[in-house]
């Protein structure tokens, strides 16, 4: 038997392969919810995830092209690698 862990990787897998095919969300739940039962994501989740798979989620796309502060990923001043290397 599943957990209920498994069992939501396998939802998200089916969720993502017919929003590939191009399946609307309420499609989607509405499906999963004659498969799995009782045990189906909730409407919302659906859209979530079709929003996120499909590349429409706007907190993805903010947070894609926020500019972080923190350290960088190398050392391209030359003061800094002397600093380094002294």
């Amino acid at each position: 038997m599943a957990t209920s862990n498994d069992l939501l990787i396998k939802q998200r897998s089916v969720i993502e392969f017919l929003a590939a095919e191009g399946c609307s969300a309420a499609n989607i739940h509405a499906r999963m919810k004659t498969v799995f039962g009782e045990m189906y994501i909730s409407d919302c989740a659906v859209r979530k995830w079709v929003r996120i798979f499909k590349g429409e989620d706007p907190r993805e796309t903010i947070l894609r092209h926020r500019k972080r502060s923190g350290r960088p990923l190398s050392a391209s001043v030359t003061a800094h690698r002397e600093k380094v290397t002294a």
